[in-house]
């Protein structure tokens, strides 16, 4: 389990100096395809007529986590920076500090 605090201070090139930067989860995620694009017209053109489906569906999905990404944005100069994390299957965001000893809830 990662826990971020929810403004974390960070370094900028521009600036010279570490600035205190809010933090938000950042999720990656695909855009709507382009139909116009000459893959997809191809491909809708081998769907048509005879055949059944001509490229391989994906369905074995193996990872069951996702890269996590923060979004840093500078209260100064209002300049965005994203910083990547590891993998992990709990993020949260501005959640209460564990001590030592003390059992996880989720």
């Amino acid at each position: 389990m990662v826990n971020i605090p929810k403004s974390k201070t960070y370094f900028l090139q521009v600036q010279g100096m570490q600035t205190p930067h809010p933090t938000q989860s950042y999720s990656i995620q695909s855009c709507k395809r382009n139909p116009k694009a000459l893959g997809e017209r191809r491909y809708h053109m081998k769907l048509r007529g005879f055949g059944g489906q001509p490229k391989p569906v994906f369905r074995k999905n193996a990872k069951t986590t996702k890269k996590q990404v923060l979004r840093l944005e500078c209260q100064n100069c209002h300049k965005k920076t994203q910083l990547s994390l590891k993998r992990c299957k709990h993020f949260e965001l501005g959640g209460q500090k564990r001590k030592k000893g003390q059992m996880i809830q989720f």
